[in-house]
């Protein structure tokens, strides 16, 4: 059994990784610190898990998390990085949800996050979390940065083009559009259910913070530097995304069919869908899965790929325990292989 401690569990991620490690059965949950709900049993708070979780919040202690395997930190950005040292050092290994190692320049991760990086020399340890990726230096790691959700539904569309050189990567497109959960858990006007509702608006065109995210992966994926243009949009549904990618190809005639199918071949939770399909978010509702379609309309020369995944499980948590059960040998479908959720 995996011990196991969760620092933050009471947002939006925290939940579903509670949800997804309670029927996991390698996993060990020895701890789940919130200092807002300390002493409160977490079926009090999330009835969702009643029967199926018996644990309390308690008060961060860094003795009870250095005795837990691996650490998940579901926390706001900036929290992570001032306790990932001490953590570390006490042999446990951290799989971060946060952004606080997303990004390998620490200048970079100002610019964007607007703070100083508190750990900067573990930044070039860090291993960026996307199995399809990265599998290989997963399996060794002691701290993971667990991709963003925009981020892995985006790049799993153009890996299989970037990497086998099929297009201009000065000009590539994102279209992507969220469902609310994934602004988190938080009261914001645009937020609430009057003002998001019936509603659907782009947000963040001249820069979101994902962007250096995503590029950081492109660029590592061709090995050389693209420019992306990447607009987010707020839609009115709790969770989901769908991603329209678009980009030239500089080399007509290859089956893209063909190449998606092959890339993806021995990933268990990339589908690459039949020709002509259309993935729909609820598709992937509640599962770990991203589903992929793609099209060359008309026959020209530009490429439209659809990728969608559920914004909590594939973008967030269930990405997560597929990393901790790459991290300690496990299948990578422990607990993870269930179907989505419909209607």
């Amino acid at each position: 059994m995996i011990k196991i401690g969760i620092i933050g569990g009471t947002g939006y991620t925290g939940v579903e990784l509670l949800r997804l490690l309670a029927a996991h059965a390698q996993a060990d949950l020895r701890v789940i610190t919130s200092r807002g709900e300390a002493g409160k049993k977490v079926a009090e708070l999330f009835p969702s898990l009643r029967g199926h979780l018996d644990l309390a919040f308690s008060a961060p202690d860094p003795k009870t998390l250095a005795g837990c395997d691996v650490v998940f930190s579901a926390t706001p950005n900036g929290v992570a990085m001032t306790q990932a040292r001490a953590l570390l050092q006490s042999g446990v290994k951290l799989i971060d949800l946060a952004a606080d190692f997303r990004l390998s320049d620490a200048a970079v991760w100002k610019t964007w996050y607007g703070m100083p990086h508190a750990c900067p020399e573990l930044l070039a340890e860090a291993v960026y979390g996307l199995p399809e990726m990265n599998r290989d230096r997963i399996k060794t790691a002691r701290l993971i940065a667990n991709p963003g959700c925009y981020p892995t539904a985006v790049q799993l569309g153009f890996l299989p083009l970037l990497e086998q050189g099929l297009v201009d990567t000065q000009h590539l497109i994102a279209d992507a559009k969220s469902g609310v959960s994934g602004a988190g858990k938080k009261i914001e006007a645009d937020l609430l259910f009057c003002e998001a509702a019936d509603n659907m608006k782009a947000y963040a065109v001249p820069g979101h913070r994902h962007l250096p995210e995503i590029c950081q992966g492109l660029d590592a994926a061709c090995g050389t530097s693209v420019k992306l243009t990447f607009v987010p949009h707020l839609t009115p549904m709790i969770r989901g995304i769908h991603a329209t990618l678009y980009a030239r190809l500089t080399k007509p005639g290859t089956d893209l069919q063909a190449l998606f199918e092959q890339r993806y071949a021995r990933e268990p939770f990339v589908d690459v869908m039949p020709p002509g399909s259309h993935p729909e978010t609820r598709a992937v509702r509640a599962a770990n899965h991203c589903r992929l379609a793609v099209h060359q309309p008309q026959g020209g020369d530009i490429v439209v790929v659809l990728s969608v995944i559920d914004n909590l499980v594939k973008g967030a948590a269930g990405q997560a325990v597929q990393n901790m059960n790459i991290l300690f040998g496990l299948d990578e479908r422990t607990g993870l292989d269930h179907p989505a959720v419909l209607p």
